[in-house]
This record gives structure tokens, C-alpha cells and sequence, in this order.
């Protein structure tokens, strides 16, 4: 009896992992990198929410120009991806200037450089959810 319980309870852990995360999962995952964001830039209240709203912005206008990319049929050139995300980050920093201290901003800043040493993990900008991501 329990060797059918431990053979269902892996099955059902298998098959929830299998299906990767749910849209519930990554709004959880986005709300902690904001939460951790505000507090690694001590962000006040007001200012939480306008980084978030400019954050939001620079991922949904880099994802359209990643879909628009693909839909042309050709494979999205690494080189020119690279260099629209750099052109949105500045246009970000601009954003950000007037919401935020220039502690913070200088903050922002170092957070956005390590994120280029190492990888899309800071702000999502790779491939969709459940697409792999060029090298």
C-alpha cells in the first residue's frame, strides 16, 4: 500500500514538473524580484510602483520587438537583440532618473551591469515562457 502511494505521489510531483511553471508561479516569481528590487534600492511605496510600471514597459516593449522579430520568419539576430536591449536600458535609466535618488539610480545601475555578466535573470528578456533562449 504505501509503495502505491509513493509511486502516485511521484507520478503526480512528475507530471506538475513536467508542465513547468504556471502563470500563477511567475507572477509569485516576478513579485519577490520587485520586492527584493525595492529592497536592495530601498524603494518607497510611490516609487515601487512607478519602477514597476517603467520595468514593466522596457519587458513588454523588448518582447513585442523579440515577437515582431520572430514572426518575420527569420531567426532574431543576437547582435541586433543586444544592441535594442542596451538602447531599451538606456532609455530606462532615463525613466528611472526622475524617480529615483541618485543613489538608487547609481544602485540600479550596477544591478543592470552584474545582469549583463550574467544572463537574462535580472529582467526576463529571453525567450517567451516554455521557449528556449538563444545563445
Amino acid at each position: 500500500m504505501k509503495a502505491t502511494v509513493l509511486a502516485f505521489a511521484l507520478a503526480c510531483a512528475g507530471a506538475a514538473f513536467a508542465q513547468g511553471p504556471t502563470p500563477a508561479d511567475h507572477a509569485a516569481h516576478e513579485a519577490q524580484r520587485m520586492n527584493d528590487l525595492a529592497t536592495l534600492l530601498d524603494l518607497n511605496a510611490t516609487q515601487k510602483a512607478q519602477v514597476q510600471t517603467i520595468l514593466q514597459e522596457q519587458h513588454a516593449q523588448m518582447k513585442q520587438e523579440w515577437d515582431a522579430a520572430k514572426a518575420s520568419g527569420a531567426k532574431p539576430d543576437f547582435s541586433q537583440m543586444k544592441a535594442l536591449h542596451e538602447q531599451l536600458q538606456q532609455q530606462t535609466v532615463q525613466k528611472l532618473t526622475p524617480v529615483l535618488n541618485s543613489t538608487q539610480l547609481q544602485k540600479f545601475q550596477i544591478l543592470m551591469k552584474m545582469h549583463g555578466e550574467h544572463g537574462p535573470h535580472f529582467h526576463h528578456h529571453g525567450a517567451p515562457p516554455g521557449e528556449a533562449p538563444t545563445p
